[in-house]
C-alpha cells in the first residue's frame, strides 16, 4: 500500500451507542429530524419528507448520462418506439437495486464496498474491486466525453470558423469540462447539501429541456404506450435483430448503472448519522438485532419515496429521448446514430432553439454525471482497499483516458455506445454481492430481504446475464 496514504481506522457501522458524543449536525435535515423525534410512530410530515430528498436524485444522474443520449437516440432512430419496453423494465430493476443499495447503507452504516471487504475473502474483494474500477473508468469516460461534446456543439462551430481543428476544439472542450467538474465538486467544501442541490438542479434542467423537445415533436402517444407495455424486437432480418439486441443491452447498461449501486450506499450516510444522533435511544427496538432499528426503518420509508420519485423521473427523461428520436429521425433516409448528427438534424427539423436546448441538456448531463462518477470512484477505491483517496486526485486520474481519446482523434460517439455495453457486463459484479449481503440475516438482521425481494433480485440478475450471453453470441456471429 502507498505509504503516502496510510490506511484510516477501520470504519464501523453507525450505531446509537457509538455516536452519542459526535457533534450534532445543524443542517435542515437535522433540524427537521429533531422536530419529529418525539413522534413514536413511523408516520411523517410533508416538510420532513422534503429534507430527505437528495441521495436518489444524485444517483439518478447516472441514469440520464451521455451514454443514455447515445443509445436512446440510436435506438429511437433505428427502431422507433420499439425499445420503450426495455426502459420500463430496466427502471423497475433500477428502483429495486437502488433501494437495496440504500437499505444496505442505512442498516449497516457501511458502504457496499466496505461491506464486501468486511464479509468476503480478500481474493473475492480484490476481484470485485477490479470489476468496479473498470466500470468506473468506462462510466467516467462516457460522461466526460458527453460533457465535452455538449460544449463542442454549443461553441465548437465558432472555434472551427476561426481556424481551429476539430481535434483541438474537442480537446479544448474537454479541458473546459474538467474545470467545470472541479468547480461542481468544490461545492462539497461548503456542504454536501450544496453539492446535492447543484446536481439536482442539473437533473431539473435536463427534464425541462426534454419536456420542451417532446412538446415540439407531437408524438403518437397511443403507439408509444403500446411499445412501453408490449415487449418487441425487430426480427425482420438477422442484422436488425442483432442491432435490436445490441441496443437493448446498451440501454440496459445505460439505465442500470453499477457505479451508483456503490455510491448510493454511501450517499445515505450523512443523513443516517444526523438521524441517529438526534433521536433518543428509547427509539431503539429492544428485540431487534440492529441497534436503532426504528430510526433506520423510518429512514428507509423516506428513502423508498426518494428512490421511487427519482428513478421514475429518470425513466420519463429516457423515454422522452427515444420518443423524440423516433418522431424526428425515423423518416430520414438513414438512421441518426450519434449525438452530433442528432444536434445537426434537430436544427433544420425543429428550429435552432431545439438544437441548442438539446446541446444544453447534453452538457448538463455530462457535467453532473461526471461529477457523480468521480464521487463513485472515490467510494469504490476507499471502500474496497481501505485507503484515503482525495476526490480531486481521483478526478485527475480518471480524466486522462478521456483526454487521450480526444487528443488522438478517436470517435467519442462510438466510445459512448461501447462504454454502455461494458457497463452492462460489469453490472452483475455489483449486483450479485449486493443481493448476497442484503439477503443475509447476519448482515442485515431483521432487515434482511423478504422472499419476494430475493426472487425479484435474482430474476434481475438472470435477465442481465441472459442478455449479455445473447449479445456475446451475436457479436461472435457478426465477426
Amino acid at each position: 500500500m502507498d505509504e503516502s496514504h496510510p490506511a484510516p481506522p477501520e470504519p464501523e457501522p453507525v450505531l446509537v451507542s457509538q455516536i452519542e458524543a459526535e457533534p450534532v449536525e445543524t443542517s435542515p435535515a437535522a433540524t427537521l429530524a429533531a422536530s419529529s423525534s418525539t413522534k413514536r410512530s413511523l408516520g411523517f410530515r410533508r416538510n420532513e419528507l422534503w429534507s430527505y430528498f437528495g441521495p436518489a436524485f444524485v444517483a439518478s444522474v447516472a441514469y440520464i448520462d451521455p451514454g443514455n443520449f447515445a443509445t436512446n437516440i440510436e435506438g429511437g432512430s433505428r427502431l422507433g418506439y420499439r425499445l420503450l419496453w426495455v426502459l420500463l423494465w430496466s427502471n423497475a430493476m433500477a428502483i429495486l437495486i437502488q433501494y437495496l443499495a440504500a437499505k444496505l447503507g442505512i442498516v449497516t452504516g457501511l458502504t457496499l464496498p466496505q461491506n464486501c471487504r468486511k464479509h468476503f475473502s480478500r481474493p473475492v474483494t480484490l476481484s470485485l474491486w477490479i470489476a468496479a474500477e473498470i466500470a468506473a473508468i468506462a462510466t467516467d469516460l462516457a460522461e466526460f466525453l458527453g460533457a465535452a461534446l455538449g460544449l463542442f456543439l454549443l461553441f465548437g462551430p465558432a472555434m472551427l470558423a476561426h481556424g481551429f481543428s476539430r481535434t483541438g476544439t474537442l480537446l479544448t472542450a474537454g479541458i473546459a469540462a474538467s474545470v467545470a467538474v472541479f468547480a461542481i465538486l468544490a461545492l462539497d467544501l461548503i456542504g454536501f447539501r450544496w453539492l446535492e442541490a447543484g446536481i439536482m438542479t442539473f437533473v431539473g434542467i435536463i427534464g425541462l429541456c426534454y419536456g420542451f423537445e417532446v412538446f415540439l415533436v407531437h408524438p403518437d402517444w397511443h403507439a408509444a404506450a403500446l411499445r412501453v407495455l408490449i415487449p418487441t424486437l425487430d426480427t425482420s432480418s438477422p442484422l436488425l435483430f442483432h442491432q435490436s439486441i445490441y441496443l437493448a443491452v446498451g440501454m440496459l447498461g445505460a439505465t442500470v448503472m453499477p457505479h451508483v449501486i456503490y455510491l448510493h450506499s454511501a450517499l445515505v450516510q450523512p443523513r443516517l448519522k444526523t438521524l441517529v444522533t438526534e433521536q433518543p435511544e428509547t427509539f431503539t427496538a429492544p428485540n431487534s438485532r440492529i441497534p436503532g432499528a426504528t430510526i433506520r426503518r423510518r429512514y428507509l420509508r423516506f428513502e423508498l419515496i426518494d428512490v421511487f420519485v427519482a428513478m421514475n423521473g429518470a425513466w420519463l427523461i429516457n423515454s422522452a429521448m427515444i420518443v423524440v428520436a423516433a418522431v424526428a429521425f425515423t423518416h430520414l433516409g438513414a438512421p441518426v446514430t450519434d449525438v452530433e448528427r442528432a444536434y445537426q438534424t434537430l436544427g433544420p427539423l425543429l428550429g435552432p432553439a431545439a438544437a441548442t436546448i438539446f446541446a444544453v441538456a447534453l452538457l448538463c448531463s455530462g457535467l453532473s454525471s461526471s461529477t457523480v462518477g468521480v464521487m463513485a470512484g472515490q467510494v469504490i477505491i476507499e471502500g474496497f482497499l481501505h485507503i484515503k483517496f482525495p476526490i480531486f486526485l481521483r478526478r485527475l486520474i480518471t480524466i486522462v483516458p478521456a483526454l487521450i481519446v480526444l487528443a488522438v482523434g478517436l470517435d467519442p460517439l462510438k466510445i459512448l455506445i461501447l462504454s454502455q455495453v461494458v457497463l452492462s457486463f460489469a453490472l452483475p459484479f455489483a449486483l450479485i454481492p449486493l443481493l448476497i449481503l442484503t439477503n443475509r440475516t447476519t448482515v442485515m438482521g431483521d432487515f434482511a430481504s423478504a422472499l419476494r425481494t430475493r426472487i425479484a433480485g435474482w430474476i434481475s440478475v438472470g435477465v442481465i446475464l441472459a442478455l449479455n450471453a445473447v449479445l456475446l453470441a451475436q457479436l461472435a456471429f457478426a465477426s
